[in-house]
């Protein structure tokens, strides 16, 4: 009877070929084959694939959007005033062989270091161009725009294409005087403000207190123009009823003026006068004659 041994050793070393010359692309990964650390086949798609069993290898890359993510960069405006910019870059591998060869065979972390400063110098590039109120007040849109451009340019050499590039945050530097700067312009502007309403509303209560001074100028005008009116109305009825008793008894009427004239002259009890006894004024008193 036969070994069966060698039969067994083969058969295991067939099973293992087998294994070692298929591999599996999921649907997120691209993947190359490498001969003795040569590309051979690049951008493999996903699915079952064959390689030469311990000759060949298989390196396999996620071809999904990735994220850089970097700490905040301060750059100088135009008027060399310090802005603090707060990023992060959405990209993608474009070309595997390229992204292999550049990132130090395709590693992540190394793409990313290498990504980092071509996108920095575009937003240094840019942002070097524009006055701090224009980095402010731009729209972000426009600057994602320019930047994607002056970005893809370099990333072109890293098989990398950068498809977005937001804008997170714009600060002043806690050090910088822009912020102390910032706070005084704006207060300033909040002061002019405020002169300006308080200005109107004392213009606004002027013109109401004219308008009120003059409605109470017509209405007193008005006012005396009736009691002007009335106290003639009284003035002739007193006329007509002093006429009338006149002519009923003119002696009576002549003494009852007289007492009123006394009344009068005599009303704050200091007034002295010095009189002839033989005046008309004093005919009613006592020892006088007409």
């Amino acid at each position: 009877m036969r070994n069966p041994t060698p039969f067994l050793a083969a058969g295991a070393l067939a099973v293992l070929a087998l294994f070692a010359s298929v591999y599996v692309v999921n649907e997120s990964q691209t993947a190359i084959v490498l001969n003795l650390g040569k590309v051979v086949r690049n951008d493999v798609p996903p699915g079952l694939h064959f390689k030469v069993p311990f000759v060949e290898q298989v390196r396999k890359f996620d071809r999904r959007l990735l994220t850089l993510d970097d700490n905040p960069e301060r750059y100088l405006t135009a008027e060399k005033k310090d802005v603090e910019v707060d990023f992060f870059v959405k990209w993608k591998i474009k070309d595997v062989t390229t992204y292999y060869r550049a990132a130090g065979g395709g590693n992540e972390e190394a793409a990313k270091q290498r990504l980092t400063p071509i996108v920095k110098n575009a937003l240094r590039n840019d942002i070097n161009q524009l006055t701090l109120q224009q980095v402010v007040s731009s729209g972000r849109n426009e600057l994602t725009k320019r930047l994607l451009k002056q970005i893809n340019a370099g990333a072109a050499t890293l098989g990398i294409e950068v498809v977005d590039v937001r804008i997170k945050r714009i600060n002043f530097p806690q050090d910088s005087q822009i912020l102390d700067s910032v706070f005084d312009r704006m207060s300033t502007e909040r002061q002019q403000v405020a002169n300006a309403l308080r200005a109107e509303g004392q213009e606004l209560a002027e013109s109401v207190r004219a308008e009120a001074e003059r409605e109470s100028q017509v209405i007193l005008a008005e006012a005396q123009r009736e009691a002007q009116k009335v106290r003639g109305a009284g003035d002739s009825e007193v006329a007509r009823i002093s006429a009338a008793a006149y002519g009923q008894d003119a002696e009576f009427y002549a003494f009852y003026r007289s007492l009123e004239a006394y009344k009068a002259s005599f009303a704050d009890g200091k007034t002295t006068m010095v009189l002839d006894p033989d005046s008309e004024y004093l005919k009613y008193f006592g020892g006088g004659k007409r």
